[in-house]
């Protein structure tokens, strides 16, 4: 389509009907065949859509008025919801919600994957609130008072929040009592346009089973005024504390971390468990944000993987070793490899702290590592990837070709570049038995998969 057959222009109001969803959130309409990917709206809603801008392939509106309501619509309990960019889905009931994602990620199989693969029902929460054991937020001010929450969407507006509804209630304490303190003894916010102020991020993790918080504070300089008081107040305020930490971010940049982290009272790490596998986390290490559901997704995992106590797995993606723990419980052998160094010291020291003694850790890329192991003779029989949003390196996806094991796990945060990653196996001669999404994230549009490939 030219951009002189587009049929609308930018603020025409057109009624539209929704016919699909999209990965993010939007409502889907046509218009002459023309695509509007239209925030809020629902599939079977008909409404008055302004149109805000226009795009060769497709353009985007803006929801005016709901003329026929769909019954998957839900009134959000969140009373900033329709200004922060937390969540995307608070409008959808969380049935409708299991059942888009659900959707999502059998239209990719097929679609991108080009595979006619059982995707099974997505394995929902009981209570899909208040799951989020981190709360990583960034400050400012406003009318000189400080200010914490999430952006606002599409800006670098922060939107200021008493509460989250999808964060443990232990995190919108810590967010309220650092913000308390910041204006009781005059620390500046840092403002990302000037590079001036002090106050960056407040990051509260939360560790469910065993209640113990860490508070991190990321500031611009390492100086710290009235540090000592500070610290009483958050003890005094918190019990639950275990842990404050500081991370010195100098940079202008949009990284929440630098790299300077010390502790200023208690430990270096709190724990928690997810099953019977327990954790230390630091300031900086990757711990799953929901270990409710992080628990299915792994027992997911691990039934897929099919071992027997005999087998020798590699898990490709090993990160601080959550999965790697949990196969080692009932493997023969786990070898992880992992990129970043400090993931992987903290993988050993998770081995140690639950005597597990079949599990080695190597620091390094995957597609280098796996070869040179399996220089050394070590042939595995299941291998386990959990790559980031972009998927696997096509180069790890030939090492796997290469090695052949029997059962290739891969646990995915991303539909799209899955079915990718798929397709490559299958080209390379693996099967695709099935999928099992899981959503570890209610509210939002993220889904997780597990699938299992046969060779």
């Amino acid at each position: 389509m030219s951009i002189q057959d587009i049929p609308v222009k930018k603020n025409d109001v057109v009624e539209v009907e929704f016919v699909d969803i999209s990965h993010d959130g939007a409502g889907v309409a046509k218009v002459d065949g023309y695509t509007l990917f239209v925030p809020y709206g629902i599939p079977g809603e008909t409404a008055d859509v302004k149109v805000i801008k226009t795009k060769k392939g497709f353009g985007f509106g803006k929801l005016v008025n709901v003329k026929v309501e769909s019954e998957d619509r839900n009134t959000p309990p969140c009373p900033i919801f329709y200004q922060c960019g937390g969540c995307q889905t608070q409008h959808i009931t969380y049935d409708s919600q299991l059942r888009f994602k659900h959707k999502q990620v059998q239209d990719v199989m097929e679609r991108i994957a080009k595979i006619d693969v059982p995707v099974h029902p997505v394995l929902g929460m009981e209570d899909p609130w208040r799951y989020r054991n981190k709360a990583q937020v960034p400050v400012g001010e406003e009318n000189g008072k400080i200010v914490a929450g999430f952006y606002q969407q599409r800006s670098h507006q922060i939107i200021d929040m008493d509460q989250c509804l999808i964060q443990e209630q232990e995190n919108d304490e810590v967010l309220r009592v650092v913000k308390e303190i910041a204006e009781k003894y005059g620390i500046r916010a840092y403002d990302e346009r000037s590079h001036r102020g002090t106050l960056r991020h407040v990051v509260a993790k939360y560790g469910k089973q065993t209640d113990d918080i860490m508070v991190v504070i990321v500031t611009k300089n390492k100086d710290l005024p009235n540090r000592k008081n500070i610290i009483n107040d958050i003890t005094e305020k918190l019990p639950k504390v275990k842990s404050i930490v500081q991370n010195v971010n100098p940079k202008r940049t949009n990284v929440i971390f630098g790299d300077e982290t010390r502790v200023l009272w208690g430990s270096p790490y709190i724990y928690d468990t997810i099953g019977d596998i327990k954790f230390a986390i630091s300031a900086r290490s990757f711990y799953q944000v929901n270990p409710d559901q992080t628990k299915v997704l792994y027992d997911q995992a691990l039934e897929y993987a099919g071992l027997t106590g005999n087998e020798t797995v590699i898990d490709a993606y090993c990160g601080i070793g959550t999965i790697s723990l949990f196969l080692a419980q009932k493997a023969k052998q786990v070898y992880g490899v992992e990129i970043v160094p400090e993931a992987i010291e903290d993988a050993k020291r998770n081995a140690e702290l639950n005597g597990i003694t079949n599990a080695e850790f190597a620091v390094g890329e995957a597609e280098n590592v796996i070869p040179a192991w399996k220089e050394q003779g070590i042939k595995p029989d299941v291998i386990v990837v959990d790559p980031p949003r972009k998927g696997c390196e096509e180069s790890l996806l030939q090492t796997i070709i290469d090695m052949k094991p029997e059962k290739v796990v891969y646990v995915s945060c991303n539909p799209a570049t899955l079915a990718r990653d798929l397709r490559i196996l299958e080209d390379g001669g693996f099967n695709t038995k099935e999928v099992q999404p899981v959503d570890m994230f209610p509210h939002t549009t993220h889904v997780e998969c597990v699938a299992v490939l046969e060779l």
